[in-house]
């Protein structure tokens, strides 16, 4: 018989198929019987810097999730390396949604503070409320990874919910970013800043506290000016070819 043109290619084909089926299901099989311990936060060690042999692990995500919404690495007993005890408790109650964008252009969300100010080596407990039917979070950046996993310390609040939680920062002046995860909702207003002691500076595009781009009194980044440079020679050449 003869075969028809390609079918001893489509049977390879098949015949790979299969084997690559009879493989995932194998594989599958293993994962599902192996078994993934995780420590959470509240059962290290006092202080960070007695134990590090877990701090990089991604299982350390401390994360509580409900009809609320999430809480992620909330850590109220463990101090950062550099502090030897707590300098402060603080809370803040924070409020998100529409009705606290700034009237600007191009503001939509906002938080009701758009930069908090607290002292080295506290305790700091947001209360995060959010106002609109859509989820926004409160996500803070920068915090020591041996301590949070990714440095990031995560509220969540679905639409007309509430959630809480509490992190400690370390000993620095630092100025550290917040922002809802949710690009459009970041770059429509819902941004803002953590001033840990004196800070670091003002970071940019903050709601009320800084420029879109640069502060007034900076100059241009000298990248900025050579771009812009290089994009006038380039259209120079094109006008002179266009001519020629």
């Amino acid at each position: 018989m003869t075969r028809a043109p390609g079918s001893s290619f489509t049977s390879s084909l098949q015949a790979t198929a299969v084997l690559l089926m009879l493989w995932c299901g194998q594989a599958a099989a293993q994962v599902g019987s192996s078994s993934i311990e995780v420590n959470p936060i509240a059962d290290r060690v006092p202080l960070a810097r007695e134990d590090h042999s877990h701090h990089e692990h991604a299982a350390d995500h401390n994360m509580k999730f409900d009809d609320a919404g999430m809480v992620m690495n909330s850590n109220a007993d463990v101090l950062p390396q550099d502090c030897e005890s707590i300098s402060e408790d603080v809370e803040f109650v924070v409020y998100a949604g529409t009705d606290y964008a700034l009237s600007a252009a191009g503001r939509t969300f906002g938080y009701s503070e758009h930069e908090y100010h607290v002292p080295p080596c506290s305790r700091v407990t947001i209360h995060f409320y959010n106002e609109d039917q859509v989820r926004h979070q409160w996500m803070l950046h920068g915090l020591p990874r041996y301590l949070y996993p990714q440095g990031m310390f995560h509220l969540e609040a679905s639409g007309g919910q509430h959630v809480m939680g509490t992190f400690i920062v370390p000993s620095d002046d630092a100025t550290y970013l917040i922002h809802c995860d949710i690009t459009q909702h970041m770059e429509k207003g819902m941004k803002a800043q953590l001033v840990v002691g004196a800070g670091s500076g003002d970071l940019w595009s903050v709601p009320g506290v800084s420029a879109d781009f640069n502060h007034h009194e900076e100059k241009m980044p000298r990248g900025t000016l050579l771009l812009m440079a290089a994009m006038v020679m380039l259209a120079g050449a094109m006008l002179t070819t266009t001519k020629l």
